[in-house]
């Protein structure tokens, strides 16, 4: 692949960091490079995938943890 775009750019383009006149030239690249836009649509993939493996704590522990800290806390 022939990368037309610095890489760095076609990650903040992922992750819609671009303000709009280089998203808009990056969106140029793609429509043009067949290589760069499939570059694109696996980040594309692997942003979605990381982001349904995010996992956030249940409320019991967060609550767990806060009773524990005031209780450390009050303690001092």
């Amino acid at each position: 692949m022939i990368l037309t775009l610095p890489y760095e750019t076609l990650l903040r383009y992922v992750y819609n960091e671009l303000p709009p006149d280089e998203q808009e030239e990056v969106e140029q690249h793609l429509l043009h490079d067949a290589e760069l836009a499939t570059a694109c649509a696996d980040l594309l993939l692997a942003q979605r995938t990381l982001d349904d493996l995010c996992q956030v704590p249940s409320a019991r522990a967060t609550a767990n943890v806060l009773a524990y800290s005031r209780t450390f806390l009050a303690a001092g």
